[in-house]
């Protein structure tokens, strides 16, 4: 979001799911949509099946890999290279929108420059993709009518996430590829519902709709329709909670749909920071690996047990009908949240959350024409500036961007913070499989665990063999910061000195080895590379 809101002035996936069936090419990078986003993933079948082209960057052989027209099999943590190398070759052959370029961005000549520095023998060092594969991927994305980039944690999760993002809209804006359908840059969001949390404020330096809390007018209007004084101050990031619990300067924490203890890198400092504090506090559908450690658990209702919305990857507000009556003593999250706030002396009620979605039109302009009949259907996509606007299919339409002209951002590679050695000759990378998704849930839905009922770690013959690992055999896996242990998959899914583990399972707490690095400006952990040595488990 922060590298899309530098370059476009708007950090969501900027087109639709359902154009994705008519693009000519896509460009997915960094993302597995068959298992970490089935529904997107069953679209890019339907445009394969019309004639569409891929190209897919990714270190493992993915289902999407090995339909690709292109594959550039890329080492981890080398994207912002890749990126550069594609808009060299693009530039040299003159295959770039000048129009669209003069007309609608800024900052194109140094963007040149830069890539200038990325020649195809280069970033081939520095990737391990074949120059040749470089030409044709450039040339097949520059080329096309209709080109879709698709990218998810895969592109985010790294030291470097936010460049290789503002990477992403270079190329897309380098081509003319941005504010049209069928095209774009859509960042695919990992939970049904993360979109609207972000859409909502559940961030540490903005209120609802992206509305920044350094920004006196809008504290202003906030604190008038709340009664109470915004802080002009932003919150903790996710890393920054931990280190301060860590050291006694956070004393309590508020943890709402969350398990930090399996989700988060470097778990063991994460575990350190919550045993750190004085009062923790869990809301979850179930007793988390993080719940077992609160003071205090509230049980929460799941989505059949309410009313309310989601917003979904594609900006789409829709309705949440409650099915069924909530089970034992859980509750729906807004009514925890409103009693408590009533308890700490600041009475809040409203008679049910289309009341809430009422004063979320009235406080955010990119939602202020939804209501709960309009959604009632087929929902809306915002911006929705008004009661009588349809909602906005794609964003940036001909060119005219949120903040105006297209921001090209020159930005060199650097490399990844933990890189394999001689202690440590491997390197780790993490994702999602679809039968378990994401953590903490799997133990309570017997038949996806007789799907997958326990990690596994790919690990390519060649280093099986030098390792003396056969498959099925126990193999541990040791970082700089602790060991697990998982039974090894012995397949070419994944190249030579490159690992893979999902981390769904409390058994195989993957994320207490995986790296504590994470990027500059979001903070966000660098989950897909670290330095590992895998050994045969006694």
């Amino acid at each position: 979001m922060a590298g899309l809101a530098t370059s476009f002035g708007s950090g969501a996936m900027t087109n639709s799911i359902g154009e994705i069936a008519d693009n000519e090419v896509m460009f997915v990078i960094g993302a597995n949509p068959p298992e970490a986003h089935p529904v997107i993933g069953a679209k890019m079948r339907q445009a394969l099946a019309k004639g569409a082209r891929l190209i897919v960057a990714d270190p493992r052989k993915t289902e999407l890999a090995a339909a690709a027209h292109v594959w550039l099999r890329l080492r981890p943590g080398t994207d912002v290279a890749l990126i550069n190398g594609l808009l060299h070759i693009i530039i040299k052959n003159g295959w770039h929108d000048g129009a669209f370029i003069a007309k609608c961005t800024t900052g194109f000549d140094a963007v040149a420059a830069v890539a200038a520095k990325y020649p195809p023998d280069l970033v081939e060092k520095i990737t391990g993709v074949a120059a040749h594969l470089l030409y044709e991927a450039a040339k097949m994305y520059a080329t096309a009518g209709r080109a879709g980039i698709f990218y998810t944690l895969g592109i985010t999760e790294h030291t470097c996430g936010t460049d290789n993002v503002m990477s992403l809209a270079n190329l897309a804006m380098l081509t003319g590829n941005v504010g049209k359908p069928s095209a774009g840059v859509n960042p695919l969001r990992g939970q049904n519902n993360v979109q609207g949390a972000c859409d909502m404020g559940a961030l540490p330096n903005v209120l609802p709709g992206y509305q920044q809390v350094k920004w006196p007018d809008i504290r202003k209007k906030f604190s008038a329709a709340w009664g109470a004084e915004v802080p002009e101050k932003p919150g903790h990031t996710l890393p920054d909670m931990f280190d301060a619990a860590v050291r006694g300067d956070l004393k309590a924490m508020f943890i709402m749909g969350e398990d930090p203890v399996l989700s988060d890198a470097n778990a063991h400092h994460v575990r350190k920071g919550l045993e750190s504090l004085d009062f923790l506090v869990c809301q979850n559908l179930f007793l988390t690996e993080t719940a077992k450690l609160a003071d205090v658990v509230l049980p929460a209702a799941s989505f059949a047990e309410k009313e309310g919305t989601f917003t979904n990857t594609e900006r789409r507000v829709q309705r949440v009908r409650q099915a069924i009556e909530p089970i034992g003593g859980s509750r729906p999250d807004w009514m925890i949240i409103c009693e408590l706030a009533t308890r700490f002396g600041y009475p809040m009620a409203y008679a049910a959350p289309e009341e809430i979605m009422a004063e979320i039109a009235a406080l955010t302009p990119s939602y202020a024409g939804v209501t709960y009949p309009r959604i009632e259907e087929n929902g809306l996509q915002w911006p929705v500036p008004a009661a009588d606007h349809p909602g906005t299919q794609f964003l940036h339409e001909d060119g005219q961007f949120t903040c105006g002209l297209g921001y090209f951002q020159p930005i060199d590679y650097e490399p990844p913070a933990e890189v394999p050695d001689d202690e440590y000759p491997l390197l780790l990378t993490t994702g999602r499989i679809l039968y378990h998704y994401n953590v903490s849930t799997h133990r309570h839905a017997k038949h996806l665990t007789a799907h997958r009922p326990e990690e596994r770690v790919m690990v390519h013959p060649a280093d099986a063999a030098a390792l003396g690992l056969t498959e099925g055999d126990t193999a541990q896996v040791s970082s700089r910061r602790g060991s697990v242990r998982a039974k090894a998959w012995v397949t070419d899914a994944v190249p030579p000195g490159v690992v893979w583990m999902s981390f769904h399972f409390p058994d195989t707490p993957t994320n207490e080895i995986t790296s504590g690095a994470y990027d500059k400006v979001t903070k966000t952990y660098e989950y897909k590379v670290c330095a590992v040595r895998v050994e045969v488990g006694q």
